[in-house]
């Protein structure tokens, strides 16, 4: 019998909780991380290509695509800073994966709690195999929608028990502290980017503001520190003093990318930078030495976003939190699609 290919399952938002919910938020992320560390292992096999990026005044809408040669994915997202002032989500998003051998769809999703999980799992990703050995504290300057997600994920992936918040609104972080109440993470909310800083052997900046800021300023970066700068994601938008940059040994995911809309924007285009899978694969060395500063400036690459959709399609083979959406057209003769109309207007 000819399978019902036109059928496509379509995650919902809350169908998304459900699943998150069922698994639960820290092994999600734990279980993201796992694919993406596997496909970065694999990084040759993927087309690679920086995201499609159409910018206004007010936001960035892009297109992520890549494919692993048998299967393909893609990301719609949108980055608008300005848009909780009407009440709306800054990022919104949801993705694709298809089959390369028919190009029909197998699944549909979205991917705006998705992609805060798979942010941070990268993150924290990062932060295992970059930060110094035995690291417990992490300051988080930047208190909005991806700051619970971050904690989290650095508590479940690279063993913090420490998080210092702080955010220019002392609202984000009172929201930030009441959501991560219960969590087993011991919080201090601090009134400051520089007392955040102190005794923190991570940080992680993640702000929204789409313009050049100096979120951390040199002056504030000891040695031995590891930076996850998450915020600077688009031309125009850094969150790091330069001279930072300078001090640093910097990590990126794809460098075309990251240097156009990374921290490393503000760098000549030829400052050396090491790429990530690099140091997965064992090719290259990570942290070398206890005193150096450590930078992964972060962007999110389409690979990521494969590995997260990879990720919810395998568990929807266990766990039924999708329904069936009539997405493609599946005329009795494919030859013939205009006669799939007429004789729908005959029935009609």
């Amino acid at each position: 019998m000819k399978p019902n290919l036109n059928i496509v399952p379509f995650v919902s938002v809350d169908n998304m909780m459900r699943l998150v919910l069922q698994i639960g938020p820290e092994q999600v992320m734990r279980d993201i991380a796992g694919y993406i560390e596997a496909d970065f292992r694999r990084w040759e096999n993927f087309d690679k290509t920086p995201r499609v990026a159409s910018h206004s005044d007010v936001g960035v809408i892009e297109l992520m695509p890549t494919s692993d040669g048998e299967m393909y994915g893609f990301k719609y997202v949108n980055g608008h800073p300005s848009n909780t002032k009407a009440g709306l989500q800054t990022v919104t998003a949801f993705g694709l994966l298809a089959e390369v051998e028919t190009g029909y769809p197998v699944l549909l999703t979205e991917m705006t709690i998705l992609t805060a999980l798979r942010t941070a799992a990268m993150s924290a990703l990062a932060a295992k195999v970059l930060a110094p050995k035995g690291a417990t504290t992490m300051a988080m300057i930047g208190n909005g929608a991806q700051s619970e997600f971050q904690a989290l994920a650095f508590k479940a992936i690279s063993g913090i028990t420490h998080v210092r918040l702080y955010d220019i609104d002392p609202e984000a972080t009172a929201k930030c502290a009441r959501n991560l109440a219960g969590s087993g993470l011991i919080l201090t909310s601090c009134t400051s980017s520089e007392q955040a800083m102190e005794g923190a052997e991570i940080v992680t900046t993640c702000t929204a503001d789409k313009q050049y800021a100096t979120i951390l300023t040199d002056n504030m970066v000891g040695s031995g520190i590891h930076i996850n700068a998450v915020g600077g994601d688009c031309p125009g938008k850094t969150e790091l003093h330069r001279d930072i940059l300078l001090r640093s040994q910097i990590f990126v995911e794809y460098p075309p990318q990251t240097r156009i809309e990374g921290e490393i924007q503000q760098l000549a285009p030829d400052h050396p930078v090491t790429e990530f899978w690099q140091v997965i694969t064992g090719q290259v060395p990570g942290r070398t030495d206890a005193r150096q500063i450590t930078l992964f400036d972060s962007v999110g690459f389409a690979i990521e976003d494969f590995s997260a959709l990879r990720y919810v399609h395998d568990q929807l083979k266990t766990h039924p939190y999708s329904e069936p959406l009539d997405m493609i057209a599946d005329p009795d003769d494919p030859r013939d699609l205009y006669g799939m109309l007429l004789r729908a207007k005959a029935k009609g």
